[in-house]
């Protein structure tokens, strides 16, 4: 798998790719190492970038920037969290497969998560200004339409249920998303909350 083509080819081809993925087998390891770990790192070195160089500019107030260690621990805990719920997302996808007549098959169901994500990592890069973050955020929509896709085609879900089991992951895959942003929130902030310094 080059991780290149691959990236490239699930957000230009996705029903062809998602084919060619549903006969790999890769272990969890090789989903984290070869492409995983490299594209999560994506957003968070942006991220650090953005909010420690160039800031959040908020017109004539000012220009708000991050202190270095304020940054540096904001990327570390975007980069771990990001993978830890790419890998509880899995396993989540992966413990509801049976109710929509899927397999359970944790592999699969990685898969599904970590290829699904691909949008979100690589529009990542937009946290390099962090005004134009919110251009991440639009990109989130599209790793949704990957996880469509990703559930017909990998997990091989009936189209009666299809939509059940994606509506499920989607709430789930929200909550994720909001409780990583309350844990980053509250650790990387509480120096500027107490003590009024970044």
């Amino acid at each position: 798998m080059n991780l290149v083509d691959r990236a490239k080819n699930i957000l230009l081809s996705p029903n062809t790719e998602w084919d060619v993925i549903r006969s790999e087998s890769p272990t969890t390891a090789q989903l984290f190492s070869q492409y995983a770990v490299i594209l999560a790192a994506i957003p968070a070195v942006a991220g650090f970038i953005g909010y420690y160089l160039i800031g959040l500019s908020f017109g004539g107030f000012g220009t708000i920037r991050l202190g270095i260690g304020t940054a540096f621990s904001w990327a570390i805990l975007t980069f771990i969290l990001s993978l830890v719920s790419v890998y509880v997302l899995g396993w989540i996808i992966d413990a509801l497969a049976p109710s929509f007549g899927s397999t359970k098959d944790f592999i699969s169901s990685l898969k599904v998560a970590v290829y699904a994500y691909t949008a979100a990592w690589v529009a990542g890069i937009f946290q390099i200004i962090p005004s134009l973050s919110f251009l991440a955020a639009l990109a989130g929509i599209y790793s949704l339409v990957l996880l469509y896709i990703g559930l017909k085609k990998v997990k091989l879900v009936p189209e009666d249920k299809l939509i059940g089991y994606f509506i499920i992951t989607i709430i789930v895959t929200l909550v994720l998303y909001f409780v990583i942003g309350a844990i980053i929130s509250s650790i990387v902030f509480r120096d500027y909350l107490f003590n009024g310094t970044l």
